[in-house]
């Protein structure tokens, strides 16, 4: 299989660090996607400022690749069209990631069509191989890097991940054509196995970490690591992040992104320790942590529905609707915390995206 590398000025925007949405899935009434709304959604995160989009994650729902919805394909395909717009007008470099799931034979076939279609890199979830050993893991890892970049994807158990130590991240890391991870445990300690492992691989310098951890954005970003490689002790920043949280008010995670830049020369920190409980407050309502995460995706869609750019909350399981509750506290962030929405820049900009 021929083997993708990540093109050098990707991978500066990588390492610069940007922010990338996790692209939601735009559904009417149906429950049939609703292109001009799909558009508009890509449209928003790209003049917004994002520098890379995530597509066909857990955020686009994973039941987009079953035969009787056929999405998959399609929602790549659409996303890759708006990017090209974009980039024929734009002088930005812009990451695209395709999320790719399942068994060894379907995640070849799924990182074969992203390649195919000029993604430069994929998210890879191992969520589908629960008991398998690290062994086997990575060499599912390897097979999927054969074809493409690879992102790796530590998802917390609540939405479907499963446990890897310490061990799996140094060998993952270790891999030539991993380019990333997304540490999206929202676990400090499984976090921090992530960080040895990529320090312990010898690969700190080239594997590029971005936070997943909706939970703790800003804190994740401002940290810097500091790990033993088992000779020297190794610096480690996370660059960016990959996140479901910043597929709304995505205008205000790029300034977020930008005040981080700003930060790293020592200003002080207490404001934004104050700012990052006021992101996991609001995370908490988007997510729905008080009821395990159940309403994270009509969380994102609720908020997206009051911008205009999205018409409902519909999800292609039609059992999946917001816990009890959870609007409450969403109009409660709202209220608290105006300071964190892009309302303002939605609705500036809406009638242009919709066309």
């Amino acid at each position: 299989m021929k083997q993708l590398k990540l093109n050098i000025t990707k991978v500066y925007a990588l390492e610069s660090g940007i922010v990338i949405p996790a692209l939601p899935l735009a559904l009417d009434a149906n429950r049939k996607m609703d292109e001009r709304r799909q558009r508009a959604l890509i449209r928003y995160y790209l003049d917004a400022g994002a520098g890379g989009l995530a597509v066909a994650v857990h955020t686009t729902q994973f039941e987009i690749r079953l035969p009787e919805v056929g999405l998959f394909q399609p929602i790549l395909e659409l996303a890759k069209e708006e990017y090209t717009k974009f980039a024929e007008k734009n002088d930005k470099p812009i990451v695209m990631i395709s999320g790719v799931i399942g068994q060894t034979n379907q995640a070849i076939r799924e990182a074969q069509l992203a390649a195919g279609l000029g993604y430069h890199a994929v998210l890879l979830s191992l969520a589908a191989l629960r008991e398998a050993s690290n062994e086997v893991l990575l060499e599912h890892c390897r097979t999927i890097a054969e074809i493409i970049p690879v992102i790796g994807f530590y998802l917390q158990p609540a939405v479907g991940g499963r446990k890897l130590d310490v061990g799996f991240w140094r060998e993952f890391a270790r891999i030539e054509n991993v380019v990333a991870i997304k540490m999206a445990p929202f676990n400090r300690y499984q976090t921090l196995d992530v960080v040895r492992g990529v320090i312990e691989s010898g690969r700190a310098g080239e594997v590029i970490l971005y936070t997943g951890n909706d939970d703790n954005i800003l804190i994740d970003l401002l940290t810097e690591f500091k790990m033993s490689d088992g000779k020297n002790m190794i610096s480690k920043r996370i660059s960016g992040g990959l996140l479901g949280h910043w597929a709304v008010w995505t205008k205000k995670a790029v300034e977020l992104m930008d005040l981080v830049h700003r930060s790293e020369a020592g200003k002080d920190i207490h404001p934004l320790l104050t700012l990052a409980a006021q992101i996991t407050d609001s995370n908490a309502a988007f997510f729905d942590s008080a009821n395990n995460f159940a309403g994270c995706i009509t969380g994102i869609h609720e908020v997206l529905r009051r911008q205009g750019l999205l018409e409902g909350i519909w999800t292609l399981n039609e059992n999946e609707t917001l816990s009890p509750g959870q609007m409450e506290e969403i109009d409660r962030v709202y209220r608290s915390y105006p300071h964190l929405n892009d309302d303002a820049f939605v609705k500036e900009n809406l009638d242009r995206w919709m066309q």
